[in-house]
C-alpha cells in the first residue's frame, strides 16, 4: 500500500506503472476522497469550476469508425453530414457563450484529420474568437506538425485530442487509426506551445484495468495535459455501443479522483454524459477533484444539462465560475 501515497516531491510525475494506479482505484472510497481532495486543494480553489462551451464548426461524415460516435459514416444514427459554418455564425455563437458565462470556446469539426485546405479557415475562426477576449480551443482530429504551428500563430490556446481509452482497449473500439496516431497528433501540439486537452471516455467496455491504463498514458506523456477531460459515454441509438451497460457511477467518480491525484495540476472536465448525472453524482465529482465543465444545452451532437441548471447546482454547491485566462495561467503553474 505504500505505494500508493503521494509524497510532496512526487506530484508531478511521469512514471506511473500499471500496479500503482490500480492500487489507487481500490483504495476505500473515503480514502480516495480525501487524497484527492487534498490535493485539488493544494493547487486550485475547491470552490471555483472553469466553464467551456463547445460548438460544432463541422458536423457529421467523419471517416473513423470510433464505436461511441453518431458522426461517423460507418454508423446509421441520425447525424447527417453539414458543411463547415461560416465565420460569422461561429462568431456569434461565441459572443453568446462570453455572455453566458463562458470563459473558453471550443470549435470542433468530425474529421478524421485537418485538411490543409480548411486550415486557413479554422484559423480565422481561432483568430476572431480571441478577439473576443475568449481563451480558444478546437479539436479536428489528427494534425500536422506545419498545422499545429499555423493555429498557434492564429491564437490558439487549446487542442483536444482524447486517448479514449487504454492501448491495449483501443482496437475494440477504433479501427481506422491506431494509438500512436493519437500520440503524434500530441506531440505536434506540445512542440507548437498549444496546450493540451486530452482524456478519455469511461462506459466504453472496458474494465477497471483500461481505465487504469488511460489515466497511466495520460500521466505519462512528457508534460500532463492542461485540461483532462472525462466523458461518460453517451449511448447514442445506431452506434456499435448504444446498447453497453452502465457502469457503477462511484467507478466513474474513482476515475475523477485518481486522475486528479495522477495529474495534480491539471483541469479535471466534466464531460459528455453529465446530462444523465444527477446533482449528488455531479456534486461527488467536484468534490473527487473535478474543476470544469462544458456549459451550454449541446455537446456537438448530444445534449448537455441545461446552463439554467447548472447555475443552479453551483449556487447550491457554493461553486464559483472561473472566468480568468486559464491558458496563461496554465503555463505559469506549469513552470514552477
Amino acid at each position: 500500500m505504500s505505494k500508493t501515497l503521494i509524497k510532496p516531491d512526487q506530484l508531478i510525475r511521469h512514471d506511473w506503472q500499471q500496479e500503482e494506479v490500480e492500487a489507487l482505484y481500490e483504495l476505500p472510497f473515503a480514502d480516495l476522497m480525501f487524497r484527492a481532495q487534498t490535493s485539488h486543494r493544494e493547487n486550485f480553489d475547491p470552490n471555483a469550476v472553469q466553464i467551456s462551451t463547445l460548438l460544432s464548426i463541422k458536423t457529421g461524415g467523419c471517416a473513423e469508425d470510433c464505436g461511441y460516435c453518431p458522426q461517423s459514416v460507418h454508423h446509421e444514427s441520425s447525424v447527417k453530414a453539414e458543411p463547415m459554418l461560416p465565420l460569422d455564425e461561429v462568431l456569434e455563437s461565441a459572443a453568446e457563450a462570453k455572455s453566458a458565462g463562458a470563459s473558453r470556446f471550443c470549435m470542433g469539426a468530425a474529421w478524421r484529420s485537418l485538411k490543409d485546405r480548411d486550415l486557413e479557415r479554422v484559423a480565422e475562426m481561432v483568430s476572431g474568437v480571441k478577439e473576443l477576449g475568449l481563451e480558444t480551443c478546437v479539436t479536428l482530429g489528427m494534425l500536422k506538425e506545419h498545422q499545429a504551428k499555423r493555429l498557434k500563430e492564429a491564437g490558439l490556446d487549446y487542442y483536444n485530442h482524447n486517448l479514449d481509452t487504454s492501448p491495449e482497449f483501443y482496437g475494440n473500439i477504433i479501427s481506422t487509426r491506431v494509438y500512436q496516431n493519437r500520440l503524434d497528433t500530441l506531440s505536434y501540439v506540445r512542440d507548437a506551445d498549444i496546450n493540451v486537452c486530452s482524456g478519455g471516455i469511461v462506459g466504453l467496455g472496458e474494465n477497471s484495468a483500461d481505465r487504469a491504463g488511460l489515466l497511466m498514458a495520460l500521466a505519462n506523456m512528457p508534460s500532463h495535459p492542461q485540461s483532462v477531460p472525462i466523458n461518460l459515454l453517451v449511448k447514442v441509438e445506431g452506434t456499435p455501443l448504444a446498447e453497453n451497460e452502465d457502469i457503477d457511477p462511484l467507478e466513474f467518480v474513482r476515475t475523477i479522483a485518481v486522475a486528479r491525484l495522477m495529474m495534480p495540476k491539471s483541469y479535471v472536465r466534466l464531460s459528455a454524459g453529465r446530462e444523465s448525472m444527477s446533482d449528488e453524482l455531479q456534486a461527488m465529482c467536484f468534490l473527487a477533484g473535478a474543476n470544469s465543465i462544458f456549459y451550454g444545452d449541446k455537446l456537438l451532437t448530444t445534449d448537455n444539462p441545461d446552463a439554467h441548471h447548472d447555475l443552479r447546482l453551483f449556487e447550491r454547491l457554493g461553486i464559483n465560475t472561473v472566468v480568468e485566462n486559464h491558458a496563461a495561467a496554465a503555463k505559469e503553474a506549469w513552470s514552477h
